[in-house]
């Protein structure tokens, strides 16, 4: 590892990611077992900066499968510990769970931490941290990473002890517990999913435990769930919901073992997906659309947050279908989980933010982007339509879905790149192909109409939140509609020198 480590450059927004192990060509290990201890010391002292107290503290600590998740989460437990504070040490467990402890009246837990970098090669990882405020955002991040790089903290005489914690059963009970209440009276609150045949992809990640801890004590056959064992090579798929291998892994089985449900998640468990008795799957607009129907129903008129990316099929399924408001916010789950929050502040009611990804954050759930708690307030409904013979799919048969619809990402090759894309999205709006038209209300890039009989669709030409990279998101609802937008923005575009047009 480089001895002159820039710990700034291990950041990612709200959490803390690096590579891990060596394994990947051009890719130097930054993120080692010295660098986890000197983070444990820097986390510690940020945290009994914000409690301001001088009792004992204590920190959950979790892993998801990675190879080099075990040396280090010890690492960083001995880097909290040599600060005096306390380790719940709780093994593979999910990044919701580990939120989850620091508000469980069971315990008393001051913070919680988990070993993770989603679903990024086997090679990286990463760490994400919580209070029971939620999580940290952007800038307690810079500032333990800070306080990391100065390696100026002494370690105290009286040092912190670790304790081994299953706290991913707890969770698993909670979970459990949800879904017994919120099913229909008419259900059997027991086992309110006997005689459903669902089926679990963990991809080798954390999320196994859903099937033996959840599914099974709520009554459902697991047989024929696959990948449940932890294992950091991934050696089936990569857990990721958003990938269209796993995605097809998840939908060949619930085809070939008949099951009535097909769930995935992916590798920490704060992302998921659903795949319906025919093998179709459920992710990205479609997911949107199904919690949206959900959550509309318990809550009328509730304001739907999600990212910029999302269809205008799905704006009029939530404003019109379901008499919902939909506000299209950036990228990001942090950002679209922070403005559901600001709006409930401003007295706006908005009770679900998710994120195309499959980031989704309730506001009964404290807005943690739980994918097991969607998965939970899925199978509650899912339990209840079945008293009137009818399954999730049916809830979204009217949600309008494109013809057609792709992502280019172009890179940047200046250095310099956030101001460059910002001044190409900014004269785009001036440069505008006849038949399109901006629309005025987006809070992320350039979003544009294209109404020309040929292309009837739209695009969203945004900068990546932390690549030198130009996303543009199309969608048409005639055939060829995609590659005739393309073609006009490439011509619109490969002026600009310092843009690789090549993706398109």
């Amino acid at each position: 590892m480089n001895a002159q480590l820039n710990y700034k450059k291990l950041q990612n927004g709200s959490d803390i990611r690096g590579v891990a192990m060596e394994g990947i060509k051009g890719e130097e290990v930054n993120l080692s077992t010295e660098v986890a201890e000197k983070l444990g010391n820097a986390f510690a002292h940020w945290l009994k900066q914000k409690k301001q107290t001088h009792a004992k503290l204590s920190v959950a600590v979790g892993m998801d499968s990675r190879l080099t998740g075990t040396k280090l989460k010890d690492a960083f437990a001995n880097g909290l510990t040599n600060m005096g504070l306390d380790v719940f040490d709780c093994g593979i467990a999910s990044t919701p769970a580990m939120f989850m402890a620091t508000v469980d009246k069971k315990y008393s837990i001051d913070a919680g931490v988990m070993l993770t970098a989603s679903h990024l090669p086997f090679n990286r990882n990463g760490l994400k941290f919580f209070t029971a405020e939620g999580g940290l955002n952007k800038s307690d991040i810079s500032a333990i990473l800070e306080l990391a790089e100065k390696d100026s903290l002494e370690s105290l005489a009286d040092k912190g002890k670790v304790k081994p914690l299953n706290y991913i059963s707890d969770y698993a009970s909670h979970l459990v517990d949800a879904i017994r209440a919120g099913v229909s009276d008419r259900v059997d609150k027991s086992q309110p999913l006997r005689g459903l045949k669902i089926i679990l992809d963990a991809g080798n990640g954390a999320g196994g435990f859903f099937a033996h801890k959840v599914l099974m004590p709520l009554g459902a056959d697991i047989s024929g769930s696959q990948f449940l064992e932890p294992d950091g090579h991934f050696p089936n798929h990569v857990p990721n919901p958003e990938d269209a291998e796993a995605m097809a892994s998840i939908c060949k089985a619930v085809k070939r073992e008949k099951a009535d449900l097909g769930i995935i998640f992916d590798t920490d468990v704060d992302r998921s997906a659903i795949v319906d008795k025919n093998g179709n799957p459920i992710n990205r607009n479609e997911l949107i659309a199904l919690i949206s129907s959900v959550v509309l129903k318990e809550h009328l008129g509730s304001t739907i947050v999600t990212d910029s990316v999302t269809s205008d099929g799905l704006a009029w399924f939530i404003e019109t279908h379901l008499k919902g408001v939909h506000h299209r916010f950036k990228r990001g789950y942090k950002n679209v989980i922070d403005e559901s929050i600001r709006l409930n502040k401003e007295g706006t009611a908005s009770w679900l933010a998710i994120e195309t990804s499959g980031h989704a954050a309730l506001k009964e759930n404290y807005f943690l982007d739980d994918g097991a708690f969607l998965v939970a307030k899925l199978l509650i409904t899912m339990a209840d339509l079945r008293l009137e013979n009818k399954d999730l799919s049916q809830l979204i048969e009217v949600l309008p879905r494109p013809t057609e619809s792709k992502e280019y990402r172009l890179k940047i090759t200046s250095d310099d790149f956030v101001p460059y894309g910002q001044r190409m999205i900014g004269e785009l709006q001036n440069n505008l192909a006849k038949g399109w038209q901006k629309v005025p209300e987006n809070h992320e890039g350039i979003r544009v109409q294209c109404t020309d009989a040929s292309e009837e669709g739209w695009f969203l030409m945004r900068l990546s939140l932390h690549d030198p990279v130009i996303p543009i998101n199309i969608e048409s609802n005639v055939p060829g509609g995609v590659d005739k937008i393309a073609g006009k923005l490439k011509a619109i575009l490969q002026d600009y020198a310092q843009l690789d047009v090549s993706g398109f």
